[in-house]
């Protein structure tokens, strides 16, 4: 990803999504104000039956409709009623008319709010025209249609009107001059007298102040709604850069450390965060020194074997070199023996490095299962006693109880028979190799003790390493030594989860300890 591109990532737009999914919940309570909008205007409408129902039980019964009772009672009514009241008689002519008999409560109550002033609120203004907008994809209702304009004694020929002549009860919603948001509710119903309708009571109220109060509330919701967007955005944005920009910084350090060839020329310089990202850049951190040890382990034993295979071929053509020269048979015979002494150490070199890189490279996913080691290494000893010639004797010490371990059983082997000739070729003929099992913890411990010369200061770890060899003087020569043994048992012991360390015991000799996990 690269120029502008690189300004918004798939976490930041996610991040962002996720908030603005959360801001659309006050869009929810806007939409629930539509269903808490028809609840009201059904209260209201049943409101103004109520009162139609109390008006047209007063002027039932009493014969032919007369405008001056109708009147007379509408005075008495008007004081305790907000919505216009109007009686018609049978031919639908007005004979009373409430707004003709002075202000309405309801325009009292309406001088004291200005009517455009929330609606001209320029936000009330973009939310109104997206959620027009809304209503529209919606596919929303059809506006009702404007009030037909009329005196007060005009013949009334709407609807509601006719079927409450009609003996029924009649309703409409029409939309006043001030459009949707002020529209008038009509309620009919018949004044009965003697069986038949003799008139109609029609009672009408705008919802101006009702919609007044809901659009005051929109309004309110709709700035919670902006602010919401705001926050999100701006905590989008905090939270994207504190994820995202350390996130490409691994990204470019993982470009970095790599050549053109695949191998590696740094590693990550991890982080002091105290967060799952620090978490991931020390883990990098700490792969890639792997990494780098692993591939310095595999240029460093390459070029030690070369290094190793020199010395024997240097000897095999030398010695070749002089079989041209030489006449009697005892000579070339004795360079003959030398050339195979030297090619069967090369073999020996190859062959244990060869085994050495199959360790380090597939200890790991070899299968392994529980070894009982009492008598695994009871195997291994008596072994020894079995096919090996004068030389030291061994001595093993079971542990008190049952110790089991896992691993590959010829792994195991090679480990502690590695030890034990090492042990054996340092100490004197008559001496004593001690083998002892116990444990300490969660861990078996196998200690390995020689009577040989101990070990030389400051070599406890470099005994470990590849080719490193120390056979001083009364120590009894191998000619197959390699100086991979003991590189071999730290191999596979580390890659058991083990440890193996070696020491100078102060009576003389030398110590092994080898810790292996218990099963």
């Amino acid at each position: 990803m690269s120029g502008p591109l690189r300004l918004v990532s798939r976490i930041s737009v996610r991040l962002l999504a996720f908030n603005l999914l959360l801001v659309f919940l006050p869009v929810a309570g806007v939409y629930y104000l539509d269903t808490y909008e028809r609840q009201l205007l059904d209260a209201q409408e049943r409101a103004m039956v109520q009162e139609g129902r109390v008006l047209a039980a007063a002027l039932s019964e009493r014969g032919p409709l007369a405008a001056r009772d109708a009147e007379a009672l509408l005075m008495r009514l008007r004081q305790q009623s907000e919505a216009r009241l109007r009686v018609v008689d049978a031919e639908g002519r007005v004979l009373a008319d409430s707004a003709r008999l002075g202000p309405k409560l309801e325009d009292d109550a309406a001088a004291r709010v200005s009517p455009g002033r929330v609606r001209d609120d320029p936000l009330y203004r973009i939310g109104a025209g997206l959620y027009r907008q809304v209503e529209w994809l919606l596919g929303a209702a059809s506006v009702p249609e404007p009030e037909p304009a009329g005196s007060a004694t005009t013949v009334v020929a709407t609807p509601e009107i006719r079927s409450a002549l009609a003996g029924r009860y009649g309703a409409r919603a029409r939309a006043s001059s001030g459009g949707r948001r002020s529209m008038t509710l009509f309620s009919a119903l018949p004044v009965w007298d003697g069986g038949r309708v003799v008139g109609a009571v029609e009672v009408s109220q705008s919802t101006a102040r009702l919609f007044r109060a809901l659009d005051q509330t929109r309004l309110g919701i709709f700035k919670v709604f902006l602010a919401s967007v705001a926050v999100a955005v701006v905590l989008s944005l905090l939270v994207s850069t504190t994820f995202v920009r350390p996130l490409r910084g691994l990204r470019d350090e993982s470009r970095a450390i790599l050549d053109r060839r695949g191998r590696l020329r740094g590693r990550f310089s991890g982080s002091r965060r105290r967060d799952e990202i620090g978490e991931l850049a020390r883990a990098l951190e700490e792969l890639t020194r792997r990494l780098e040890d692993h591939a310095r382990f595999t240029e460093s034993f390459a070029a030690d074997l070369g290094h190793e295979l020199k010395n024997p071929l240097a000897s095999i053509r030398s010695a070749t070199e002089i079989l041209t020269e030489v006449d009697t048979p005892a000579e070339r015979r004795r360079f003959l023996v030398l050339v195979e002494r030297e090619v069967a150490r090369m073999e020996h070199l190859v062959t244990a490095s060869r085994e050495l890189a199959r360790i380090d490279a597939g200890i790991e996913t070899e299968e392994r299962r529980p070894v009982e080691l009492a008598s695994f290494l009871a195997a291994i000893v008596e072994g020894y006693r079995v096919r090996a010639g004068p030389g030291p004797s061994i001595d093993f010490t079971p542990a008190p109880e049952p110790l089991s371990t896992l691993g590959v059983p010829e792994r195991l082997t090679a480990v502690f028979e590695n030890i034990l000739d090492n042990a054996r070729s340092f100490s004197p003929l008559a001496g004593t190799v001690r083998l002892q099992l116990g444990r300490e913890g969660a861990w078996a411990v196998v200690t390995v003790t020689d009577e040989g010369p101990g070990l030389p200061p400051g070599s406890e770890e470099l005994i470990f390493s590849r080719f490193y060899s120390y056979r001083p003087g009364e120590a009894r020569s191998d000619e197959s030594h390699t100086g991979l043994g003991l590189a071999l048992v730290r191999a596979i012991v580390e890659g058991y989860g083990g440890a193996v360390h070696a020491a100078s015991r102060p009576e003389g000799g030398a110590v092994f300890t080898v810790r292996l996990p218990v099963a």
